[in-house]
């Protein structure tokens, strides 16, 4: 999953608060808070710009006949299974709306739900812009049940939470519980994987306890959002888990027979790689996460690997995408059929 949108909308938080404190008479901390972005959007760019060399010199021997055999190997028994994950996955997926809802003490049918949540991640994951793409299909959607733009942008953040609490408890325990095997494969030592996985853990427990101990909310300018308690946090904790999961487990089927490495340890691999991508702001985080896992398991033929990540974009994103948009076409018929209109400003 990409979750870029979310940076993109930090920055703009950003220059925007950077504007009322120049009017205010302290343009010293715009600047500085203009700068930190900057040095955000550099940083992704040069993530990007080296793990696509990187991917050119890993892929650079691979022939397109080596690919194709690689990927003719894949049996109809693992795309069975991976668009069996793909599907368990996208059902978490729309939890997360589900739980933001929830929070926001918003009533919208399942229906709606599922509609807006899949479509959204669908087109965004492969196109990119989330700020844009899954923002205007939500609007969309939700406008029509009576949801204004603040509520959408709430229920997005929300979600988000969702996403990274899932993320985060599961990149700690796969770190600890295999850090001696990850150790070799990231070219790492044990104590920090192990301390890596200890201070996601932590990250998560602390969240949790600061949004136990009483009701918290973040405020940006004059738009003010309510946290999700310690109910809701943990609901949104295993959503993300099981997201992250099922979303590992495409892959993991799509590997060659002889990948020689247990679920757990492909799970840290996947998080890292998913992890890179997101930082590098790239539409799904192509180039990104495919060097993070070809270096990751460089011990196994490249094409075979190169292969398997090809087939995970087709059955992962690319599916789910044209079904996405059959989805939204036939939605816009239905919408225009019955002449409803909604009121998105309620």
């Amino acid at each position: 999953m990409n979750f870029q949108g979310q940076h993109r909308r930090a920055i703009e938080e950003a220059d925007a608060i950077d504007a009322d404190a120049q009017a205010a008479g302290v343009p010293q901390a715009g600047r500085k808070r203009s700068r930190y972005a900057w040095l955000g959007t550099l940083a992704s760019a040069a993530l990007f710009i080296v793990s696509v060399v990187v991917l050119w010199h890993l892929s650079q021997d691979i022939t397109w006949a080596q690919l194709q055999a690689a990927m003719a190997a894949t049996t109809g028994r693992q795309f069975t299974v991976a668009f069996g994950f793909v599907v368990v996955s996208y059902l978490f997926l729309t939890g997360y709306d589900a739980l933001a809802l929830r929070q926001l003490r918003i009533k919208v049918p399942y229906s709606v739900t599922a509609l807006a949540s899949f479509t959204s991640y669908a087109v965004s994951f492969t196109l990119g812009f989330a700020l844009f793409t899954a923002g205007t299909i939500r609007y969309w959607i939700y406008s029509r049940h009576g949801l204004s733009a603040s509520k959408i942008a709430a229920l997005t953040v929300i979600a988000g939470f969702t996403f990274w609490l899932g993320m985060g408890v599961v990149l700690g325990l796969s770190l600890i519980i295999e850090a001696g095997q990850l150790a070799g494969l990231a070219f790492t030592s044990i104590r920090i994987n192990q301390g890596v996985g200890l201070a996601a853990l932590a990250a998560v427990l602390a969240y949790l306890a600061w949004v136990s101990a009483k009701r918290r909310s973040v405020t940006v300018k004059h738009w003010r959002l309510e946290l999700p308690g310690a109910s809701v946090s943990i609901g949104q904790m295993i959503v993300g888990i099981g997201d992250v999961c099922a979303a590992a487990a495409v892959l993991y089927v799509l590997m060659p027979a002889d990948l020689g490495l247990g679920f757990t340890t492909f799970l840290a691999i996947y998080v890292l790689a998913a992890m890179l991508g997101i930082a590098s702001n790239v539409p799904g985080g192509a180039g990104v996460f495919e060097s993070t896992v070809l270096i990751a398991l460089s011990y196994l033929p490249r094409e075979h690997v190169l292969g398997s990540l090809l087939l995970f974009r087709v059955c992962y994103y690319l599916v789910p995408f044209a079904v996405a948009l059959l989805m939204l076409g036939v939605h816009a018929v239905a919408t225009r059929g019955r002449g409803t209109g909604g009121d998105p400003g309620r």
